[in-house]
């Protein structure tokens, strides 16, 4: 042994110079392999100390082996380099060390060094972080290069060895673990108290490692042995013997938080568990420990990446933490996440995700078991905060905040405390409910969908009722333009009808949900079919296959209605009286369509509906009640006329065949079938609605019949078919049933026949036969009419064509009505058999049609009738109309003679039903003979201002499927004709208008706005542009009609909206060319004379021009100010934030340009005219002015550079607006307090303080432009400023030219701004 160490202390004494303080050399390999087993392999302090021993006596000292060791670690290969740790750890654990004499920072630094060396990447993608996070010099010159070094050898001898790739052939992650495991054992003999830097260098790389090993461990075995050294060390310094437990905590958990705020790995993992399992249980032990573990969350807060992914990751880190600490501290940390909610947006967002996790994670979260006070307000302080960020200025809060507090509330006990506590929170004033209401009409969609998914979550905790508002907006969100939206609507109010039954949430669920089965998604019409079939087919199928009627009669005191919904609960019988209501009873027909052809329809739907039916007679006859006053359940036969076509064998013809003749026996036609005519007896109005209610039901039961025809046996068909044949021939029918009789013939006749011509020829023959009785009824009636009026031909005529109240005109109430469903059954048998002749009944129906004129006719002897049909029977005359259009649609040589005179009576009839009627038909005109009503467009589109709404809104909906089905273009003034349905008094219809242009145009013409913009604000004022000429503006009278011309308030308000709705669909390089051609062709135009400012409109044009360019809606979104959007945005990376930067600064720059470029010389122009003219607009063009350089106010001496005084006036205009925004929000807040209060007088100190500030702040600026103005010359008050001062002021200066009068002038101009400001 003695000569081994002999050898070995010889060869370092001849290879290297150990007395030399700054060696340039290392050990070689087999020497630190020789050094490294004679330290392993002794088993106690001999050999240790004849090297020691040697070492002395050839005058080398042991510091001097420990610095070549440490220049070995440091300039060595990565492997050397461990090796070389290896060996200077064994030295310090061998017996009879001179360990404080071997120690020191510097080695210990290059111990730590070696470490990280060895583990780092060799390929040139090597994490930057980690060579940064060793805070070490070495380290960081590796990524330079020897450049960086101050000695070039070791600098060149390093780069060398790790450029020829020699580390990763000598790479072996098991040779980490016996340094690791020595280094432990060194921290048992060296105590780092003394060492602060050290420590904190050891912390940092040990929490280092699992990261750097992540890529190279080999397998998870080797990595878990890796991890556990580490734990050991970590857990050996936080020992007390190491420092100040607090400080040494501290700094652990801060380096332990960059790899749990990485992505999921191993490393992330070790650090929670090492934090939750080691340091936590020690805490509770340890005060000097709990007080750093207490602050680890609040830390880790702060530290949260903003980006989505990460985020997350790093709540789900903190919930870890803070579900290992104690009750108390969890309950410290809830009441700092709801003072983030105060924050900045990126912590508010951050609180807005730890709050709900920190509830769930409570057993008690609302502290309803709780005695401590702390407790059971920690909860409820949360929730409410949660609530409170559902209203945050920013959206991704906004929508973040409500989505998260729908999870809480899914998650939340489900017992009656927690509802109560709920219930109680969304009751009071600005609760729950009042949030919904906003939020479900936000202008951010996000916002709307979280919001209709709150809903859906509170649905359960509403108990017996919902609010209105809420549920009338759920219904409005069924028709967002998103899919998302629409698809979350669907589904919050789906769970609202299957919560509530009452009638109200029926009637808004069917009038919203059923209509989307025409929608573009075809997921959404897949849910529509499957709730309709869920919540509506299934439960009247329920509810038929229970009922079991009663045997016997009833004397129950309780009414037929009551009793039968007790019979049929679930509220099924109020589901069908929905179903067949005018708006909805189409989208139930094609959803019930849809589902029979998908074969989704089950025969006990049909037995269900018969069985109710059938229920509800026989409790009608239980009761001994005549049954001609009966009527089946509402919506019964219409939903039974709908499957039975899908489910013809299991509806009973017994059954139809009994109801059919009961309803026929029951034949109210001859008492209820005359027609009332305007002005008639109000007595006939009730006998009028029962006549159509059983009316219904027969047209709902031919139509079942029809669907059935097949299953008919052969001789009740053909009774069937004579019977109807005889009806249809008395023509006392009700005008909704002749169409179905009709149908029902035909269906009949075809499905019975052997082959297609012998169905046609039945069909012609009874269609002849029927148009011949129908002619001959309308012939008699007018003639009976013309005899009837011979006697009083001379006798004055009414003044109009109503007669007086009470009492009719013609006293032929049988006939006249005989007539009127003899025409109508002409246009029925038209549409069912268009080729049959009809030359007899066309002269006819002309004379009825002008029979308007017929007063003139009366002197001569031409063909007509001797009285006027429209005067006598304007039902008749309606129905003449409408069967004309009939015929024309099936002729269209007739066509082209007849549209003409359909244009003209549309332009004239005072008769509403008539107009809508003649809109009706010319927009099927439109679809059959598009070339001949093209002309007529205009005409048509003027009934957009019809008086009756009726007419304006089915005006709408023709010309709105006709456009987005390309048989109408938008050209010439239709979209303008279009504009003023937005400010419609009709709800309806400017829900219809809104639907219209922002989803429907916006997709299908997006330039649309944006060409029309300008000439819209003309067209609107009653003003024609320049560039428009006047013939294409149309006649005075109807461009008055399509205007809202006034400078009122109200006027003002409509077009306002219009103009805002017009700028919501454009986009954003469109809002900056409307901005330019407002300048241009506006602006422009009033400053050089082309519009006329002091004419009313002029003005009008001028100023709805200012206020456009100040309106929010044409701005566009900027860099400038708050970044929050950037800060919080949710789905886009680093890239797409730093390209919204981007698109956001070159936005800036193009607002900017065109504000210097275009904009501000107009408007200082514009601004010398007004001024000249004493114009009132003055105060309008300086508000746009204030209101667009308001966010350029540090650039406004560049923009304004051209008139100083503009600039200067500006400036004060702003801070006197700001001033005075400042007084009335103080003023406001005092009036409120009360002022005996102290408060109140602190708040009328402050009022007074803030007005005195604001009014010197005034001061200044306008002492400030005065002495711009005179040049630097301060200018006394204007109390002091007398004519004589002014006369002397003018002597003195005529040398500088005009400047006095720019003086008075600027000092009217300033009197003439306090004014506005006071006013």
């Amino acid at each position: 042994m003695e000569e081994a160490i002999s050898r070995l202390v010889t060869e370092l004494e001849t290879n290297v110079n150990l007395n030399n303080p700054d060696p340039q050399t290392g050990i070689s390999e087999s020497v630190l392999l020789d050094l490294q087993s004679l330290f392993d392999d002794t088993l106690d302090s001999e050999s240790a100390d004849l090297l020691w021993q040697d070492l002395s006596s050839r005058n080398l000292s042991s510091s001097s082996l420990v610095r070549l060791i440490t220049h070995t670690m440091d300039s060595g290969p990565s492997h050397l380099s461990l090796l070389a740790s290896k060996l200077y750890l064994s030295i310090l654990l061998s017996p009879n060390s001179p360990v404080f004499t071997l120690f020191t920072p510097m080695s210990f630094l290059s111990l730590l060094r070696s470490i990280r060396r060895y583990l780092k990447r060799r390929n040139p993608t090597a994490s930057a972080t980690d060579d940064h996070a060793s805070g070490s010099g070495p380290a960081n010159r590796k990524k330079k290069g020897g450049g960086g070094r101050v000695r070039g050898p070791r600098g060149s001898d390093r780069n060398t060895d790790e450029g020829n790739g020699c580390e990763e052939t000598h790479f072996d992650i098991q040779m980490l673990f016996p340094v690791l495991e020595k280094l432990e054992l060194v921290l048992g003999l060296i105590h780092l108290d003394r060492f602060p830097d050290s420590l904190k260098s050891l912390i940092q790389a040990v929490a280092e490692i699992p990261v750097m090993a992540l890529e190279l461990s080999g397998n998870s075995f080797n990595y878990g042995k890796l991890t556990g050294f580490c734990s050991k060390i970590l857990i050996e310094v936080l020992k007390s013997a190491h420092g100040d437990q607090t400080v040494t905590a501290s700094e652990m958990l801060k380096s332990l938080s960059s790899p749990i705020l990485l992505c999921k790995s191993q490393a992330r993992m070790f650090a929670l568990g090492f934090i939750t399992k080691q340091i936590i249980p020690m805490s509770k032990d340890s005060d000097c420990i709990r007080k750093a573990v207490v602050n680890y969350p609040k830390y880790l807060s702060q530290k949260a990446p903003e980006k989505s992914e990460p985020r997350a990751l790093a709540v789900e880190s903190i919930m870890e933490v803070v579900k290992a600490v104690e009750l108390q501290d969890q309950i410290k940390f809830a009441d700092y996440a709801v003072k983030m909610t105060l924050g900045k947006p990126h912590l508010r967002l951050l609180a807005v995700d730890l709050i709900p996790m920190i509830l769930m994670s409570l057993s008690d979260p609302l502290g309803l078991n709780s005695e401590s006070e702390v407790a059971k307000s920690c909860g409820l302080n949360c929730l409410e905060a949660l609530i409170q960020r559902c209203s945050d200025s920013v959206a991704a809060i906004r929508a973040r905040a409500l989505s998260n507090l729908s999870q809480l509330i899914g998650a939340l006990p489900s017992d009656t405390r927690s509802h109560a506590v709920l219930k109680g929170i969304m009751g009071k004033e600005g609760g729950l409910n009042d949030l919904l209401r906003k939020r479900c009409v936000d202008e951010k969609a996000a916002v709307r969908k979280a919001s209709l998914l709150l809903i859906t979550k509170l649905t359960s905790l509403m108990g017996g009722a919902i609010d209105e508002v809420v549920l009338k907006t759920m219904g409005t969100a069924c028709s967002d333009p998103l899919v998302s939206i629409r698809k979350a609507a669907v589904s919050a109010l789906s769970e609202a009808f299957k919560t509530f039954s009452d009638e109200t949430v029926t009637s808004e669920w069917l009038h919203s949900v059923p209509r989307l089965i025409t929608d573009n998604e075809s997921s959404i019409q897949e849910e529509c079919e499957n709730l309709f079939l869920e919540l509506v087919l299934n439960r009247v199928s329920r509810a038929g296959s229970t009922v079991v009627p009663r045997n016997k009669s009833s004397s129950s005191p309780v009414s037929v209605e009551t009793e039968m919904e007790s019979l049929f609960p679930e509220g099924v019988l109020g589901l069908l009286k929905e179903t067949c209501h005018g708006e909805v009873n189409p989208w139930v027909k094609r959803i019930c369509t849809n589902l029979g052809k998908k074969q989704r329809l089950k025969r006990n739907i049909a037995i269900a509906l018969q069985n109710i039916i059938k229920t509800s007679e026989f409790t009608w006859l239980s009761r001994s009640m005549p049954i001609e006053k009966w009527t089946a359940p509402q919506g019964a036969w219409f939903l039974l006329s709908e499957v039975s076509a899908f489910l013809c064998e299991a509806v009973d013809w017994e059954f139809l065949h009994h109801h059919w003749q009961l309803l026929d026996k029951c034949n109210v036609g001859e008492s209820t079938g005359t027609h009332v005519e305007v002005g008639g007896d109000e007595a006939m109005e009730g006998i009028e609605c029962k006549s159509v209610a059983w009316a219904g039901d027969r047209v709902f039961l031919l139509q079942t019949i029809s669907n059935v025809s097949v299953e008919l046996p052969p001789e009740p068909a053909a009774d069937l078919a004579h019977n109807l044949l005889k009806r249809l021939e008395e023509f006392n029918m009700n005008l909704t049933e002749v169409n179905a009789h009709v149908k029902a013939l035909r269906t009949l006749c075809k499905r019975k026949a052997s082959s297609a011509e012998e169905a046609n020829a039945l069909v012609m023959g009874w269609v002849c036969q029927l148009l011949s009785q129908a002619s001959q009824v309308v012939d008699s009636f007018i003639s009976e009419a013309s005899d009837a009026n011979k006697n009083i031909n001379f006798v004055t005529p009414p003044r109009s064509g109503r007669s007086q109240k009470g009492k009719r005109a013609i006293p032929l109430p049988k006939s006249q009505s005989r007539a009127i469903t003899a025409i109508y059954t002409i246009g029925s048998v038209v549409i069912v058999c268009p080729s049959a002749d009809l030359s007899p009944i066309i002269p006819i129906l002309h004379t009825i049609i002008t029979s308007g004129c017929s007063g003139v006719k009366l002197t001569n002897n031409l063909p007509g009738p001797t009285v006027s049909i429209k005067e006598a029977a304007p039902s008749l005359y309606v129905q003449a109309w409408v069967t004309m259009g009939k015929i024309c649609l099936a002729d269209g040589n007739l066509a082209k003679r007849y549209i003409p005179l359909f244009v003209q009576e549309l332009d004239k009839s005072d008769c509403a039903a008539l107009r809508n009627n003649i809109v009706v038909m010319m927009a099927d005109f439109c679809v059959r003979y598009t070339a001949l009503v093209d002309c007529y467009i205009s005409k048509i589109a003027k009934c957009l201002r019809d008086p009756c709404e009726l007419v304006r809104r089915q005006t709408f909906i023709l010309l709105s499927r006709l456009l987005q089905r390309d048989y109408v273009k938008w050209r010439g003034v239709l979209f303008l004709r279009f504009l003023l349905s937005l400010v419609d008094e009709s709800e309806k219809i400017k829900q219809l208008a809104d639907f219209l242009f922002g989803n429907i145009l916006k997709a299908k013409a997006p330039l649309l706005a944006y060409n029309s913009f300008v000439e819209a604000i003309y067209v609107l004022n009653d003003s024609l542009p320049q560039n428009v000429h006047t013939d294409s503006q149309g006649s005075r009278a109807e461009r008055r009609l399509f205007s809202i011309r006034g400078g009122d308030e109200k006027s003002r308000s409509k077009r306002m909206h219009i103009y805002m709705c017009l700028l919501k669909q454009m986009a954003p390089e469109h809002l900056l060319a409307t901005f330019a051609k407002l300048c241009a062709e506006i602006l422009a135009a009033a400053s050089d004379g082309m519009l006329n400012i002091e004419d009313a409109t002029g003005q009008c044009v001028l100023q709805d021009a200012f206020q456009i360019l100040a309106s929010k809606e044409i701005r566009l979104p900027s860099s400038r100010g708050s970044s929050d959007s950037a800060e919080i945005e949710e789905e886009g990376g680093g890239d797409g934030a730093s390209g919204s930067a981007a698109k956001g600064r070159v936005i800036t720059q193009a607002v900017k340009k065109g504000l210097i470029q275009n904009a501000v010389p107009i408007f200082i122009e514009l601004k010398r005219l007004l001024e000249s003219k004493n114009s009132p607009l003055i105060g309008s063009l300086m508000e746009c002015l204030r209101a667009l350089l308001k966010d350029y106010k540090n650039e406004i001496e560049e923009i304004l550079i051209a008139d100083k005084q503009l600039q200067k006036e500006l400036i004060y205009d702003m801070q006197k607006y700001e001033a005075t925004k400042a007084k009335s929000k103080i003023a406001e807040a005092a009036k409120e307090t009360d002022p005996k209060n102290r408060l109140g007088q602190e708040m009328e100190n402050d009022f007074r303080v803030a007005s005195a500030m604001a009014d010197a702040a005034a001061a200044a600026t306008a002492r400030s432009v005065l002495r711009e103005v005179n040049q630097g010359a301060a200018t006394p008050p204007l109390s002091a400023m007398g004519l004589p001062k002014l006369k002397s002021t003018v002597g003195r200066s005529s040398g500088r030219g005009e400047r006095p009068m720019d003086v008075l002038e600027s000092l009217r101009r300033r009197q003439t701004f306090n004014s506005d400001d006071e006013n």
